[in-house]
């Protein structure tokens, strides 16, 4: 594989430009995170004061909380050229070796979906982030030799959305582990705002704060709410964004108050009425609503889990009490004998 194309974002284009117009280029513009700002903030000061390389930096949370920004950040504020690539992209050992020879000292590798590398691709990593060397072996069969080469001090910054993916010799084998969390209303409400200034857009507070609501506690999201608000503003001829304009463009997205959007009203809307609120398992609820099981899962799932609209048992899925009251459905009288039962991985 070419070493080129080994370096390549997870997003496409389009989204990708648009994300890198919205993307903070320091750790004061980064909003949100303030923990893992201040910790990175010393070990970055700390590396720099050394003249050394950062230890290795472990980002993981839900997609788009801005573990990819985060990475830009650190290196940019060590100065450090950053080299990009995923887990699904390195194919072959051969493929990461060419990559950890062509790094300069004290550079950042970001993997993006690093849980997703290969056993054996893992293994070559492991002297290279412990000992900063590359071991292989020359030859074949009796003749066979080990060798071991020399590479430079750089920090690895691997993000994940599965931590527990990991195997627990790569985990251990960063120095600096950080997990994003959702983001406050608050929060996303500066980051609209800014956007907004970003991309050339008057916003009013108010319109702001509509999207934020709505954003389910990501950046990712707030930023892609906006950009349709946006166009919304823009079809209908209003010099800014107010909060009509952000009320009737969500309103056709069909996103509701809480940021939920038509697939988890029908998966809200399944359990309580063809399932009688559960206990139900993930796949049956899947293929009634003609969905992929992991996509519920991994996207849908979390967020309901959250608002408290849903609980994992080990008999399946059922609906609580809020999740009956948001749909507009009268919550059972039996609705607290199942609430009880909460506690475990539900089965599919």
């Amino acid at each position: 594989m070419d070493n080129e194309a080994l370096y390549k974002s997870t997003i496409n284009d389009a989204e990708s430009d648009f994300e890198n117009v919205l993307r903070p280029k320091s750790m004061d513009g980064y909003i949100g995170q303030e923990k893992i700002k201040d910790n990175l903030a010393v070990g970055i000061a700390a590396a720099k004061l050394r003249n050394d390389a950062l230890d290795h930096v472990l980002l993981y949370g839900p997609a788009g909380l801005g573990k990819t920004t985060l990475a830009h950040i650190i290196a940019s504020e060590l100065g450090a050229q950053i080299k990009i690539t995923s887990g699904p992209a390195i194919e072959r050992a051969g493929d990461l070796a060419a990559i950890l020879t062509n790094l300069n000292e004290h550079d950042v590798l970001f993997i993006d979906e690093i849980h997703r590398l290969n056993h054996n691709v893992e293994e070559i990593l492991y002297p290279a982030m412990e000992d900063y060397t590359l071991d292989f072996i020359v030859g074949k069969g009796p003749s066979a030799n080990s060798v071991q080469l020399p590479l430079p001090k750089f920090t690895l910054i691997g993000a994940t959305t599965k931590a527990g993916m990991l195997s627990a010799p790569l985990r251990d084998r960063f120095g600096v582990i950080c997990r994003l969390e959702a983001y406050t209303a608050a929060e996303l409400t500066k980051i609209v705002v800014n956007a907004a200034k970003m991309l050339g857009a008057k916003i009013d507070p108010s319109a702001a704060e509509e999207i934020a609501k709505r954003s389910r506690g990501t950046p990712r999201i707030a930023n892609r709410l906006l950009r349709r608000v946006r166009d919304y503003a823009v079809v209908k001829r209003h010099p800014s964004i107010e909060l009509s304009d952000a009320q009737a463009a969500l309103s056709m997205l069909d996103i509701d108050e809480y940021g939920l959007d038509s697939t988890d009203v029908r998966f809200l809307t399944a359990l309580a009425e063809k399932f009688d609120g559960g206990p139900c398992g993930l796949d049956t609820i899947a293929a009634f609503i003609n969905e992929d099981a992991g996509t519920i899962e991994d996207v849908y799932e979390p967020y309901l889990l959250q608002l408290g609209f849903i609980a994992r048992t080990p008999r399946g899925r059922i609906l609580l009490k809020d999740g009956y009251n948001h749909i507009g459905l009268t919550p059972p009288a039996n609705i607290s004998d199942k609430e009880k039962d909460t506690d475990g991985d539900a089965e599919n």
